[in-house]
């Protein structure tokens, strides 16, 4: 790999590590901000805010088909050159969001936008990975997390206040200053690093797992987001799957796949992947469906919406210190399969939603999510990760991360078709019968959850030792 011309200096690392933070806080606010806006976009694009939901789906989506790419895409063009043009990107989509005038420009401009979110935090952490020292890179990394847990705590309230003291466009626009202020850090304190000798690039493996991907999750959207009848969404659910079969058949034949089969092997890790994807399917949707229900069916203002969901990130920041003492007292099996029980029933107290409910009581359920919720993650991150070889680590990293972002994507497609099948059963014609749907939603996605319990009862129960965490790519953990 090429290298800087000298050793870099204590102020040039440091100068890099708040480069790749604000980046990754760029990508973390942004994945959350929305969320509270939802209902203003809709109104102002003449949607239902109940079928916004691909504007989340096309992001998450995005990011997770480009990162299992972004290794070889740095490796080849270098991470400066990569880094830069990903901010480029982002902040061009940011502008072509802010522009839309209707919800297919908006959702392609997402698309844009996630294309240089996907290429943040894999980029600036390789570039920390060939720069800082290995003595100083976990501490490295836990400073570049923190905006990981800003950004959503942040997030439901600056997006709240945007729409209701100026217009969801905001939302977007704040990324061209701090994008241009990033750009510009890229060109000075970002290092030319690429690798020596490139790897032939797998294009037919990527092409089979991007294909299965997105046909699975246009599939769980298409009820609700796409209008697609019964056909279209068998039939893209069908090849989707065929697709991922495809490419674990083929990645079994090839020498160096994508994501080697190999890693499956591993108990720790594929429990653990698996379960992130299932247990993610049902607790991701609640950044989604929470604000939509304050809004819609309980007549919360956009910024009041924002302050409500604050709880969830001070109650999931507080539980991380006792994370660690838990895991190594009880085990990873013991601690996830309560654990997954207690986040699914607290997701399903929200069928108890009613417009003349506590606030005290409602601040009580979004404490009771933050902490088990973050529990799950520490939990889940680290177990799946704890047991990789050495040269397994940046591939089985990848695949983990891809994994996240398309739980994310799948969570809230998946929470979309529910809400939408449950509107037409009990109409609309009220804020009422909405509150009707919303309410077995909830109930509905917290047995998904729960029932992914199962999985982690496959876990090895000598396992208990904690390994640092990885940082979350979506910013939610």
């Amino acid at each position: 790999m090429t290298v800087p011309d000298a050793v870099p200096s204590p102020t040039y690392r440091k100068s890099l590590l708040w480069l790749v933070a604000v980046g990754f806080f760029m990508q973390t606010l942004d994945a959350t901000i929305i969320n509270t806006a939802l209902p203003a976009m809709a109104a102002s694009l003449g949607e239902s805010p109940l079928r916004m939901q691909s504007v989340i789906v096309a992001y998450a989506l995005t990011m997770a088909m480009l990162i299992p790419a972004s290794g070889w895409i740095t490796d080849r063009f270098g991470t400066r050159r990569v880094f830069f043009s990903a901010i480029v990107l982002f902040v061009a989509g940011s502008l072509a969001c802010a522009a839309s005038h209707g919800l297919g420009q908006l959702v392609a401009a997402r698309i844009l936008q996630g294309a240089g979110g996907a290429l943040l935090l894999p980029v600036g952490r390789l570039a920390l990975l060939r720069t800082v020292p290995r003595s100083e890179f976990v501490q490295a990394m836990s400073f570049v997390a923190i905006p990981g847990l800003i950004g959503p705590l942040l997030g439901p309230t600056l997006g709240g206040w945007l729409v209701q003291y100026a217009s969801w466009h905001w939302i977007f626009l704040i990324n061209v200053p701090v994008g241009i202020c990033g750009c510009l850090a890229t060109l000075r304190f970002m290092p030319d690093l690429r690798a020596a000798v490139l790897k032939r690039f797998d294009g037919t493996g990527y092409a089979l797992l991007a294909f299965g991907m997105v046909a699975v999750s246009l599939a769980l959207d298409g009820v609700s987001g796409l209008g697609l009848r019964q056909v279209g969404v068998l039939l893209l659910m069908v090849f989707g799957f065929a697709s991922l079969v495809a490419y674990w058949l083929h990645a079994a034949r090839r020498p160096e796949p994508l994501f080697s089969p190999e890693m499956l092997r591993i108990p720790t890790y594929s429990v653990g992947l698996l379960g992130n994807l299932f247990s993610r399917l049902g607790s991701g949707c609640m950044p989604f469906l929470v604000p939509l229900l304050l809004q819609v069916s309980m007549g919360f203002s956009p910024l009041h919406a924002g302050l409500t969901m604050l709880p969830i990130a001070l109650a999931g920041m507080a539980m991380k210190r006792a994370a660690a003492p838990l895991i190594t007292r009880y085990g990873y099996r013991r601690v996830l399969v309560i654990n997954t029980i207690l986040v699914g029933a607290s997701m399903a107290t929200f069928a108890l939603a009613a417009p003349a409910q506590s606030m005290v009581w409602l601040v009580v359920q979004l404490l009771a999510f933050g902490a088990f919720n973050s529990l799950q993650f520490t939990a889940m991150n680290t177990v799946t990760l704890r047991d990789l070889s050495p040269d397994m680590a940046s591939s089985g990293n990848s695949l983990f991360s891809m994994v996240q972002m398309l739980a994310m994507s799948l969570a809230v497609a998946a929470a979309s078709t529910v809400l939408s099948g449950f509107t037409d059963l009990f109409g609309k014609a009220t804020p009422l019968d909405t509150l009707h749907a919303f309410q077995a939603t909830f109930a509905g996605m917290g047995l998904v959850t729960v029932a992914s319990a199962l999985i982690f009862w496959h876990l090895p129960p000598e396992a208990r030792a904690v390994q640092p965490e990885q940082p979350e790519v979506s910013g939610q953990g």
